[in-house]
């Protein structure tokens, strides 16, 4: 099975950099399949993608496909309508919101329920919602409880206080920055699954610094961030290293790390995800980067070509 996770946040809607811009179902269920049948298995969704809209082309793609070959994984505590978000991690809007979105997904269960952004809501979320999931857990109604967050010292903090199998971080811990370090050292220890997510900080490690529509956490790119992307493609160019690949491939290496979670809206991006994947990247190429204080010098680095398939 690869550890690539298929994240289905733009099944709708654009790319981080291009929300007004919309996908055809066909086109979404084209690329759900083809990642099928890459031998992708692993797929992450949200009820507030695309206000459900999301779930149901997932739905659909995974549709006929034997039940036992994939994994999905959806996440509970807001929802989206139009503009408007809706925070509630009560136990009764955690069990409407699974109800619907296994409904939404054509499917009688999920596999991992992430608690979704609860930045503001930690106390229900451990009082409350953590309850919830850890009953359905202890039913085998649902594999393993987890939290989705961009925040590292958050995600700490709640699996100090609770008895969680997995974390899904976003964009903390990239070839551009490693803030979720200790988070991701405390989860090798204690023996808890990590997620890599927005392992191209919403953009701008794919496309690099110096496109028109650089984006970084979803927002245009400062300056300070599309410096430190300079020097990041400049130590690339040096090693004949496409900086998307070194992107890809860095996070994997940490041993936390079962998967990483990629965006994608069509076949191609697939395609050259998984050809990424594989592609050799010569150690003296990490050590470069951390001699020049480009990567933390405390990280797991790739050797070799150490992403198997």
């Amino acid at each position: 099975m690869r550890n690539i996770g298929f994240g289905s946040a733009a099944l709708a809607n654009g790319p981080a950099w291009d929300w007004a811009t919309r996908i055809s179902e066909a086109q979404a269920v084209e690329c759900v399949q083809h990642a099928y049948m890459r031998g992708i298995r692993f797929f992450d969704t949200a009820p507030s993608y695309g206000g459900g809209e999301v779930e149901q082309r997932l739905g659909v793609a995974l549709a006929g496909l034997p039940r036992n070959t994939f994994s999905i994984a959806t996440k509970v505590g807001y929802t989206r309508d139009g503009d408007s978000i809706h925070y509630d991690y009560s136990r009764d809007a955690v069990l409407r919101s699974l109800d619907a979105s296994m409904k939404r997904l054509r499917t009688d269960h999920v596999d991992f329920v992430h608690i979704h952004d609860p930045d503001h809501h930690v106390r229900q979320a451990l009082d409350q919602t953590f309850p919830t999931l850890a009953e359905l857990r202890a039913q085998r109604v649902i594999k393993a409880v987890s939290i989705g967050v961009n925040d590292a010292v958050l995600a700490l903090t709640m699996l100090h206080a609770a008895a969680f199998d997995m974390v899904m971080i976003a964009g903390r811990y990239t070839l551009l920055e490693q803030g979720a370090l200790t988070l991701l050292d405390y989860c090798a220890q204690q023996g808890i699954a990590a997620l890599a997510a927005a392992v191209y900080n919403s953009g701008i490690l794919a496309t690099g610094a110096d496109v028109p529509n650089a984006r970084y956490n979803h927002a245009p790119a400062p300056d300070e961030v599309r410096a430190r992307v300079r020097a990041l493609e400049t130590v690339c160019v040096e090693f004949n290293v496409a900086l998307g690949t070194a992107a890809l491939q860095f996070p994997l290496a940490h041993p936390a790390v079962r998967r990483a979670v990629v965006g994608f809206q069509t076949t191609v991006e697939i395609d050259r995800c998984l050809t990424a994947l594989e592609t050799s990247i010569p150690a003296a190429f990490w050590e470069r980067l951390q001699t020049a204080s480009l990567l933390d010098n405390r990280v797991p680095i790739p050797v070799g070509k150490a992403m198997t398939l």
